[in-house]
């Protein structure tokens, strides 16, 4: 059976549909990441509290029907902005997350060394850490932001806690050493430099630094041979 006229206009029909769908959902996609970048931009700009859906719209080029299609209020577009961004602490989760370890101290080593120069490197990472810790309020429809980044840094301890148990056993650190302390000690040092740093970006360059600095807190603990 030969392919018809009326089966080439019916598989064209179909192809122009499917197509038209494809770019309406790429389209949309592409608005989707225009507000949510452009709500960077604005939100570290502003505050997240002095800031409005129809300022959003307004430097976004688009109107606040054109939001509410993708977002239902800003707490959703906050979120989703949050939700994108890999933070540091959290990129420890897959760095040092890792129970087979034979130099578990090496690998926190490099872990915290990434989480370091990620800070810094990662442009999308740096906007909304700096909204984060000094451009928003978690109160009311923003509580949840806190609630995950609580989660978050509980996450990043255990995992600190977890290599330097490691390190014990692997006679890389003494066996008296207070892990607990220890692994809270590491966590504050990680994350209040990048706090101070993010605050004074310009007086030196924490990649670049990021070795040297974690070697610093590391070799306190490493056993004395």
């Amino acid at each position: 059976m030969g392919i018809t006229l009326k089966t080439l206009r019916l598989s064209s029909q179909r192809f122009e549909y499917f197509a038209m769908a494809r770019r309406t959902k790429e389209a949309a996609q592409e608005t989707r990441t225009h507000l949510l970048d452009t709500a960077e931009i604005v939100f570290r700009e502003k505050g997240v509290t002095r800031t409005s859906l129809s300022d959003i719209a307004s430097a976004a080029g688009v109107t606040r029907g054109a939001i509410y299609w993708h977002f239902e209020n800003k707490a959703d577009l906050f979120l989703a902005m949050c939700d994108r961004a890999t933070l540091p602490l959290e990129a420890m989760f897959g760095r040092v997350a890792d129970p087979d370890l034979t130099d578990p101290l090496s690998r926190l080593r490099e872990g915290c060394v990434e989480v370091l120069c990620q800070a810094e490197q990662d442009q999308r990472c740096r906007r909304v850490f700096e909204i984060l810790n000094f451009k928003c309020e978690f109160v009311d429809d923003l509580a949840p932001t806190m609630l995950r980044r609580k989660e978050c840094r509980q996450g990043a301890k255990a995992i600190i806690e977890q290599n330097l148990k490691l390190a014990i056993e692997c006679g890389q650190i003494a066996p008296a050493t207070d892990i607990r302390r220890a692994a809270i000690g590491l966590f504050s040092y990680v994350d209040g430099l990048i706090v101070n740093w993010s605050m004074e970006p310009d007086s030196y360059s924490l990649a670049q630094q990021a070795g040297a600095l974690i070697d610093i807190y590391l070799d306190g603990l490493r056993k004395q041979r």
